[in-house]
């Protein structure tokens, strides 16, 4: 099991930033990908980026070039910094991660955390 816990969230101006992390626990050796996803009410969960095993990236056209994904192997952390922020980046935001280069049912979910850019 893989326990995934959020920080960073919260309220920030429109062209403000905001770093979200996202801290594994548990059994982290099997995860290979980590990333983020974001969901506004009414819709669906959408990928916003994630880094792999040997920090290869992959970013949704909506976060590219503003947002940026690490990760802190030895901690199985992966941080999401955030510039440039607009309101329709308001969302809640979900930690994932799973043990393989695809999206699984075998995946891991964090409890999600608020942004809210606003004015």
């Amino acid at each position: 099991q893989v326990q995934l816990v959020e920080s960073g969230g919260g309220l920030v101006q429109p062209g403000g930033s905001l770093t979200l992390s996202c801290a594994a626990s548990g059994s982290p050796t099997i995860i290979y990908r980590m990333g983020w996803y974001r969901q506004v009410p009414g819709k669906q969960r959408k990928l916003v980026a994630n880094i792999f095993q040997f920090d290869s990236t992959m970013y949704a056209e909506s976060a590219t070039g503003r947002f940026t994904i690490s990760r802190d192997n030895g901690k199985n952390t992966v941080h999401l910094q955030m510039n440039g922020l607009k309101a329709e980046d308001t969302a809640v935001y979900y930690c994932r991660a799973g043990p393989d280069y695809n999206p699984s049912p075998a995946d891991y979910w964090g409890q999600g955390i608020q942004v809210t850019v606003s004015s």
